[in-house]
């Protein structure tokens, strides 16, 4: 029982960091019809400036702040200075946002060295919680409980707020958006801004246990296409428990069947992809 208790915490940590990673994205997507692939190097960045700020001053909470600014500084250029260009044209899309990936790899390696590094926890989450036979760290617990903040804060945004009402009416119809006076640049804009930045914040998060390396960015990136294909492009709620589905799969896969570790997380999506495209939540 220990064994099932253990990993499903782990699964859980694992898919809060997924959502934070895949919340902008499937926004992004949804809305702006915009294949971002260089949505991972978002997350190499934050990691990397994180690291570099905790080095500097000692303080984790400065290094999240770091990570987050960095994140979504490269966000921002990205769509305001190159993406902005060419909406609507999916290959050109793809082949830019890919040459970025490369060129801020190459980068980060000039930067900080093609070594691999972990970012140390901040003190008060070094230790973990002893209940009976189980033993959990802290820190986990901690990423657990930021995804679920940010999720629940998300979901109010985009459902119960004017803003959200807004952003649905954009991802439902982005012309008749524009016809009633939304200025959808704008928003395109924040989205962005908003998922990039959540990315470099799970880049920081992720740090201390999944460590930060050449090759990171692509990583992230192809588990953040496979939640966004199960949960469903521009839903909240999609990429909250698509981030959860995947997780589940992936950490179990590899404790229970570790030589068919990519095939738990493939061939759910490729039948999901191939039975309902839109994803199991996303708009048909």
């Amino acid at each position: 029982m220990d064994f099932w208790i253990i990993q499903a915490l782990n699964a859980l940590s694992f898919g809060m960091l997924l959502f934070l990673l895949c919340a902008g994205l499937s926004v992004i997507f949804g809305l702006m019809n915009i294949l971002n692939l260089a949505h991972g190097s978002c997350y190499l960045l934050g990691a990397h400036t994180a690291l570099s700020a905790i080095n500097a001053t000692g303080n984790f909470f400065v290094g999240i702040l770091a990570g987050i600014t960095a994140a979504a500084a490269t966000g921002f250029f990205l769509q305001k200075f190159l993406l902005q260009r060419i909406y609507g044209k999916r290959l050109l899309q793809v082949l830019l946002t890919m040459g970025c990936m490369f060129i801020i790899g190459d980068i980060s390696i000039i930067l900080w060295g093609a070594d691999p590094m972990t970012l140390p926890k901040p003190a008060f989450l070094r230790g973990s919680l002893v209940a009976g036979s189980i033993i959990f760290p802290y820190y986990r617990l901690f990423v657990i409980g930021v995804g679920l903040f940010f999720g629940v804060l998300l979901w109010f945004l985009q459902e119960k707020t004017k803003w959200g009402a807004i952003l649905r009416a954009s991802v439902d119809d982005e012309k008749m958006a524009r016809a009633v006076g939304i200025k959808v640049p704008t928003l395109f804009t924040i989205v962005f801004i908003i998922g990039t930045a959540l990315t470099g914040l799970s880049g920081v998060l992720g740090g201390p246990f999944i460590g930060v390396y050449p090759g990171v960015d692509l990583e992230v990136l192809l588990f953040a296409v496979v939640v966004i294909i199960v949960g469903g492009l521009g839903s909240m709620k999609g990429a909250f428990l698509g981030s959860l589905i995947v997780a589940f799969l992936d950490n179990f896969g590899k404790a229970l069947f570790p030589e068919l570790a990519m095939f738990t997380i493939f061939a759910p999506m490729a039948i999901i992809l191939a039975l309902k495209p839109t994803g199991l939540w996303g708009k048909s």
